[in-house]
């Protein structure tokens, strides 16, 4: 696959705690159905590695926002499935403000320079 064509790793990886809360939003998903959910609803642009998604995963369940239960996937495998808790809708809430602050910021940025 040519580098142009690469889909980009999730960045910054603060971005990813909102990425997954809002693709838990509409129900529970495993981790690698998370990572491709990320992946299909961002027009295969962003791309989550293992190695950053079940880190992620694991402080998000430290912090409340997601809690997880042992099931079986769709290719018969046992696997977590995690969902959003009241704590992760809260915390969802603040990360989208937070983030349209910030667009909002560099948006003004980028025109006014």
């Amino acid at each position: 696959m040519p580098m142009e064509n690469m889909p980009d790793p999730v960045s910054p990886a603060s971005a990813l705690p909102m990425l997954i809360l809002r693709v838990l939003q509409t129900g529970g998903l495993h981790g690698y159905a998370i990572a491709q959910r990320i992946h299909l609803l961002s027009s295969e642009v962003l791309a989550v590695e293992e190695g950053l998604l079940y880190p992620t995963l694991q402080k998000m369940l430290l912090k409340g926002w997601v809690e997880a239960e042992w099931g079986i996937s769709e290719t018969n495998r046992r696997v977590r499935f995690y969902r959003m808790t009241a704590k992760g809708r809260q915390q969802l809430k603040k990360e989208l403000h937070s983030y349209d602050r910030v667009s909002q910021a560099i948006r003004d940025v980028l025109r006014t320079a």
